[in-house]
């Protein structure tokens, strides 16, 4: 057999062996996080819901998801070990590393509208269709008239 015959399944064994070998990379990395976990350290789980470690057990972790409320994960569910600022940042909102500069946009639309917007609002507004001269001669003819005059009929 000819080399050149062989190349293009020596490339892709190779491809193959390239693509398992970082994803056995990245199972690695990541079992090695979860048992760097410590009780108290802030988790993201897989589903996006974050807690705080409590205990640890060999296949389980017992997170507290809020004051008193505690639920007993999986160690694989568990998708990022965060540390103690950015988990505050995220959770608590604290945001110490970003000072509010320049103008300060408020929680209510209440300060978007002016004065003069209030007073324009408070005027009705007719939504009803004007009468144009023709329509008005139109308008003065009943239904029934109309289909007495023959006009209604469509056989």
């Amino acid at each position: 057999m000819n080399i050149v015959t062989l190349l293009p399944f020596i490339v892709l064994i190779g491809a193959m062996f390239l693509m398992t070998r970082s994803a056995k990379k990245k199972q690695a990395a990541a079992a090695q996080m979860r048992n760097d976990m410590q009780p108290g350290t802030g988790v993201r789980t897989i589903g996006g819901m974050y807690a705080t470690v409590k205990e640890l057990h060999d296949d389980t972790v017992l997170l507290e998801v809020a004051p008193g409320v505690h639920a007993v994960y999986a160690k694989n569910s568990i998708g990022a070990v965060l540390d103690d600022a950015e988990y505050n940042r995220i959770v608590h909102g604290d945001d110490e590393d970003l000072k509010a500069e320049g103008t300060i946009v408020p929680d209510d639309a209440s300060s978007l509208t002016t004065d003069s917007d209030v007073d324009a609002s408070d005027a009705k507004i007719d939504l009803g269709k004007k009468a144009e001269a023709g329509d008005a001669e139109e308008k003065d003819v009943d239904p029934k008239d109309a289909k007495a005059d023959g006009e209604g009929d469509t056989k």
